[in-house]
């Protein structure tokens, strides 16, 4: 994709002349009729068109451009390169590997998941991309074989050493799998064994029975320790530990000059600030609110210019794009950029000149909308709030900044309001942060509050993003389309949402799912009681499961949960590469018409929708890790706790205020008693008691095992 190709684009030549027209209406129609063909007087026929000469002329342009292609019975079709399909069955993907050696080849829009059985995997492993081949569909769901593989996912382990006779070969375990893998230790590194080592795979396996091969790149070695745990989760997730020193080269020559560039807006004079948490280091983000000459109220959202300083196909956007975004673990964070950019160049520090891509709006007295503007800005932040000291000033503190704070939080407020009114689903799930001492341990166990000072930030970036995707779905309206990294949100599958109203009606819930208007009701009610009576806060993560995956898509099926039909991620770049796609076609397509090649980009984007789900993969075993070591001091200790899931070996139990979840076997509640065939509660074949979610239960911390990060629990007497 090579944006530089902006300039020599302008919508005066895209759209001015009869023949660019018609050409646009030209490609329009096939794209809408991909697989069909039709003779010149059929497309005069559709099109309405009155001039047949120009018509055929624009046809026969196209064939030259290659765009369309012409039979030898005079029918003109879209070429398949262009449509972006293939009359072939293969399909890309990536592997969702189950425990049982099977999986599931999740692929781009229109496919599906496919089933692919063991046999037909070729050596693929968990998060792969590969190419998969559709075969004859058995009973309800697709099935496929892996005919290639296009990307591993898995590129490092981290592993313990182990010598024999004749070879030397590392464990490493991901989750409750363990790999097996025949390691070459350089001369340059001592290792010895039970050491913890990294290693470069260097043979993947491609029968079940093979092992992998690699080579050890990095000892941790033998002491079990914080930064070495959160290394080998990084590390097992597939992330890189370091930074290619030619990448980190490359960002220190970049200039640090700030200056006032042509086409670039001027506003260094507005009230800017941002609002951020205490310990943020990376300010994507920022506001303004000020009244112009004409008395018309803008408010002001700007963003990061990190395409300014990352170009494209670079080493460093090579990288950037392989990550896909920054990883946040409890103590750390692995960033998406080199700490000059992601900390310093793009960070809109207080008091500092910053590139950035803005989006002002234009409201009314009474805050209507009336018009936006979108470009490229210069902004000078006068003042760094954290979320706590703009709460206070929400809550009546006086300060110079009381007047803007609190104009903003009137207008986010009906902004979240409207928000609702039109079907958005508010999932306000609680969310653990660690208070650490000096040397890293937990110290505190906090559940974060979603304040409004949080949600004044919330509405405004959901406000941005949302108007930045109808911006280019507005501008492709009547045309072939733009390909775009929309953020997009499915309708939740009614068999998942049929289990968990039955869930719900097991705690004494009605819900009402007969409507798509009703489902966001009923859930939004939900959050309400949650609110109320910690009791139903366990159907919250539930619900969760129920909905499907949000995911970056060239095909905008809109965004469910938000109630947004366009919607797409433009306000953290320095984090996310998909707002960094953003930005690039977006000012790409601001002056004219300019679309990138959809196949690669729905390629794209499949990749970092896979990388976010391993990063929250990667966080989510962080902040076991770090429970787990906050109770390892409570070992003995009793707690009150609630039933949160189950599972035939027993039952998760969420202890009381520290949210941390522990195991509790089914053998600790007394004999033959089990998880029911419903699923809705465990229960005792010998008596009629039961147990389902919700319920209260007094448990002792038996033990704390960072190994497996897990909790495990006993009945208390």
């Amino acid at each position: 994709m090579n944006f530089k190709k902006k300039k020599k684009i302008s919508s005066k030549k895209s759209t001015g002349s009869p023949a660019n027209k018609l050409r646009e209406s030209i490609l329009a129609f096939f794209y809408k009729h991909r697989t069909k063909k039709y003779t010149a007087f059929q497309i005069l026929k559709k099109l309405k068109a009155k001039d047949a000469e120009l018509l055929i002329r624009q046809l026969e342009l196209l064939c030259e451009k290659k765009v369309l292609s012409k039979s030898s019975s005079q029918k003109y079709a879209l070429k398949t390169s262009v449509a972006g399909s293939s009359s072939s069955s293969l399909s890309e993907g990536y592997v969702d590997l189950a425990k049982a050696g099977f999986g599931y080849v999740i692929c781009d829009k229109g496919t599906g998941d496919i089933y692919v059985s063991q046999k037909n995997l070729l050596g693929a492993d968990d998060g792969d991309l590969v190419s998969v081949e559709l075969l004859q569909a058995k009973g309800r769901r697709p099935e496929g074989r892996v005919v290639k593989i296009l990307r591993r996912a898995r590129t490092q382990v981290v592993g313990i050493a182990r010598f024999f006779n004749h070879h030397k070969v590392a464990f490493a375990q991901s989750g409750r799998r363990i790999y097996e893998v025949l390691i070459q230790i350089p001369e340059h590194l001592v290792v010895e064994e039970y050491d913890r080592v990294v290693i470069q795979i260097t043979h993947y396996k491609e029968r079940p029975k093979d092992l992998l091969k690699g080579v050890v790149i990095q000892n941790l070695g033998r002491e079990s320790s914080i930064d070495v745990e959160m290394q080998s989760i990084l590390a097992d997730k597939g992330f890189p530990l370091d930074w290619n020193l030619k990448i980190l080269d490359q960002v220190q020559k970049i200039s640090t000059k700030i200056e006032l560039l042509p086409g670039r807006r001027d506003i260094r004079a507005w009230d800017t600030f941002t609002i951020d948490p205490f310990d943020a280091k990376d300010f994507d983000d920022a506001l303004s609110l000020q009244k112009n000459e004409d008395g018309i109220w803008e408010i002001g959202v700007h963003i990061a210019d990190v395409s300014h300083y990352v170009e494209e196909g670079s080493a460093l956007d090579l990288e950037a794009r392989y990550r896909g975004n920054s990883v946040y673990l409890v103590d750390r964070v692995l960033p998406m950029l080199p700490e000059k950019l992601s900390n310093e160049l793009c960070s809109l520090r207080p008091n500092e000149d910053k590139y950035c891509f803005s989006i002002v709006f234009s409201m009314d007295e009474d805050f209507k909308i009336i018009r936006h503007w979108i470009g490229k800005t210069i902004i000078h932040s006068k003042r760094r709030f954290t979320y706590e000291e703009a709460q206070e000033i929400i809550e009546g503190k006086k300060d110079n900044w009381s007047q803007t704070l609190l104009k903003l939080n009137t207008v986010a407020k009906d902004l979240r309001k409207k928000r609702m009114q039109q079907g958005a689903i508010d999932f306000d799930s609680e969310e653990i942060k660690f208070s650490l001492d000096k040397l890293g341990f937990p110290e505190k166990l906090l559940v974060k509050e979603r304040k409004e000072a949080n949600m004044l930030v919330e509405e405004f970036m959901l406000l941005a993003n949302k108007y930045v995707a109808a911006y280019i779905s507005k501008k492709q309206k009547n045309q072939l389309p733009i390909p775009f990294v929309y953020r997009i949100h499915d309708n939740p599958d009614p068999e998942k949402l049929e289990m968990f109203q039955t869930f719900a009606k097991e705690l004494g819930i009605l819900l009402d799912f007969s409507t798509p208007k009703r489902i966001s009701i009923s859930l939004n009610k939900l959050s309400e009681l949650a609110s109320k009576d910690p009791k139903f806060k366990v159907l919250q993560p539930l619900a969760i499961r129920a909905m499907a995956k949000a995911a970056y898509s060239t095909d905008n099926i809109g965004h469910y949960g938000l109630a947004f039909p366009d919607y797409a991620h433009f306000t953290s770049p320095i984090r996310r590469y998909a707002d960094l796609l953003v930005h690039r076609i977006l000012y790409a397509n601001l002056d004219g018409v300019f679309r990138v090649d959809p196949k690669n980009l729905e390629r794209i984007c499949l990749h970092i929708s896979n990388q976010e789900r391993k990063a929250m993969e990667a966080e989510r075993e962080s902040d076991r890790y770090f429970q787990v070591l906050f109770m390892k001091s409570k070992v003995g200790e009793e707690f009150t706790g609630r039933v949160v899931g189950m599972s035939e070996r027993g039952l998760f139990i969420e202890l009381g205020e520290t949210k941390c979840e522990g195991f509790l076997p089914y053998d600790q509640l007394g004999e033959g008693i089990g998880l029911h065939s419903s699923r809705l509660h465990a229960y005792s074949e010998q008596s009629i008691k039961k147990w389902t979610f919700g319920d209260s239960i007094r448990v002792k911390l038996e033990d704390a095992d960072l190994d497996q990060k897990e909790l495990v629990l006993s009945t208390s007497v």
